[in-house]
């Protein structure tokens, strides 16, 4: 049965298309993710934000039709902006069509005012509506009716057909107080993102401290961590800002120190440390423009890690 353990080395697809070349080239990528023996591969989610974007599930859709053996997740999925029901059809969907092979990730975002205006959605509600979705959405994939009193989210549903034989693992995202403790309290997995050694050390302490406090078992870390693999460092900093300003606009200067970025040795030793300090699977996601290209340096880097 998949777990959250699965994730494995994973790597961010190509969805999001931050120097604005076209068309991402998601099956391809998802061809070969999974021809280069990477154990799973990732898409983001926004309505809308800096660079043009596929929608996450319907790429994840995508990539299920031509994938056999990849692990699918989103990283995260932002639940509070969409429709609880709809939004268990449509992951049902996707684990009908890639069984025991789909993750799901989500959390509050928030960081693009815009698109909540754009959705209809309050951002201020956002982790209240989270909470509701998750008892929502989890209870129709269990296969069973709701009727959700609310209080934002008043929700009849009969129950969906087709539903996932196995459940599919839940990781929730999230770096505040209240998104551990969500975590901790409801799901499989933890999706940690621009953090150091240090603090995702600490990070896993307070999931672990939590997860005693709910009598639950701890999640399962996972780091998100944008690489560069290059042997020009100079210009692999440079590719990787650029990367970084066509993806989040004004905050690529902040995000710069969070990129590792040298040759495969170095950026798996990298990796290494953060393993050290509880990360138990990675999203690694190339800030390069030629992302197909760059699976192929991070395969090294994935040989080096696993060596």
């Amino acid at each position: 049965m998949l777990t959250v353990a699965n994730t494995g080395f994973g790597v961010m697809l190509p969805s999001f298309d931050p120097f604005r070349q076209g068309l991402p080239p998601l099956a391809a990528g998802a061809r070969l993710v999974e021809e280069l023996g990477f154990d799973s591969g990732w898409v983001g989610d926004h309505l809308q934000f800096y660079p043009p974007l596929l929608d996450s599930l319907t790429a994840l859709a995508g990539a299920a039709t031509c994938t056999q053996r990849l692990v699918l997740g989103v990283g995260v999925l932002l639940l509070p902006m969409r429709h609880p029901v709809w939004t268990a059809k449509q992951v049902a969907s996707i684990a009908a069509l890639a069984p025991d092979r789909f993750i799901l990730g989500v959390g509050v975002g928030g960081e693009n005012p815009r698109e909540w205006e754009a959705a209809g959605v309050p951002v201020a509600e956002r982790g209240r509506r989270l909470d509701e979705s998750l008892a929502i959405v989890g209870a129709l994939l269990r296969g069973e009716p709701v009727d959700h009193p609310g209080p934002l989210l008043p929700v009849r549903s009969p129950v969906l057909e087709p539903m996932p034989a196995n459940p599919v693992p839940l990781v929730v995202g999230g770096r505040s107080e209240a998104g551990l403790r969500r975590a901790a309290r409801v799901a499989d997995g933890w999706l940690g993102v621009w953090m150091s050694a240090k603090r995702l050390a600490e990070t896993r302490a307070q999931l672990q401290e939590y997860a005693e406090e709910y009598g639950r078992p701890p999640c399962t870390v996972v780091q998100m961590v944008f690489v560069h693999v290059t042997d020009d460092i100079a210009a692999g900093e440079a590719e990787a800002f650029a990367f970084a300003k066509g993806q989040y606009g004004p905050a690529a200067e902040a995000l710069g120190r969070w990129t590792l970025v040298g040759d495969a040795a170095r950026v798996a030793a990298g990796l290494a440390e953060l393993r050290d300090a509880g990360a138990e699977g990675f999203v690694v996601v190339p800030a390069a423009q030629d992302i197909l290209g760059h699976y192929h340096r991070l395969a090294k880097v994935h040989a080096l890690l696993q060596g």
